[in-house]
């Protein structure tokens, strides 16, 4: 099993603190007006407002942690260190195709539904079998992580066609998505060192001797 990085690490880990700190930063800037509970975050990032240049640089440096993320997670499946890099590349064109003041947008809105389905399908994606594989990264995890965005999602959808809580069940659903890559970088880490523990024991165990038998 080829190892991760440890500067994966930095990357996977700043994703979440980077939105987060975006979202709180922005709102904050625009005031009263803004409804973090039933407003979404790419509001903030809308043209004219306070703060648009704060959760733009947010979505900036989120598809930039996940594209360093996507390219040291060594250890998953293609497919799903694929669809990781183009979730991330996917918040570079929201930032670049930001929602307006006020309406709806195709092409923000496009883009935000393709970063939502590539985001939630990348942990079962780059699932991989066997004793060996860091647990974040075996099928049941990854199939139980993917469910749970895809639920949230979906959630996120509803509220947001009911005029309710779409701002929190978004923040919910992205916050769990840019966490996730840091846990299977966390997994993969801690599993190498494991390995790497073990690796000696077990190898001055059993070894010939001079003549043949073992030491």
């Amino acid at each position: 099993m080829r190892s991760v990085p440890t500067w994966a690490l930095v990357s996977s880990g700043c994703a979440p603190l980077f939105l987060i700190m975006g979202w709180v930063v922005a709102a904050s800037l625009q005031g009263p007006p803004y409804d973090p509970a039933a407003q979404t975050i790419s509001v903030l990032a809308a043209p004219g407002n306070s703060g648009s240049w704060v959760m733009t640089a947010a979505f900036i440096a989120l598809g930039l942690c996940h594209l360093l993320t996507a390219w040291g997670l060594r250890p998953a499946a293609t497919a799903g260190r694929a669809a990781l890099a183009a979730g991330g590349v996917s918040a570079l064109a929201v930032a670049m195709f930001p929602a307006p003041s006020s309406g709806g947008s195709l092409g923000h809105g496009s883009v935000a539904a393709v970063g939502f389905t590539l985001l939630a399908a990348w942990p079962v994606l780059a699932a991989r079998a066997g004793t060996a594989v860091p647990w974040a990264l075996r099928p049941f995890p990854s199939l139980g992580a993917t469910a749970v965005m895809a639920a949230g999602a979906a959630w996120f959808l509803i509220e947001l066609h009911l005029h309710g809580v779409a701002g929190v069940a978004e923040r919910a659903v992205t916050t769990l998505q840019s966490v996730w890559p840091f846990a299977v970088v966390l997994s993969c880490l801690r599993g190498s060192q494991r390995g790497s523990q073990r690796g000696p024991q077990h190898g001055g165990r059993g070894e010939p001797g001079p003549l043949g038998r073992p030491r």
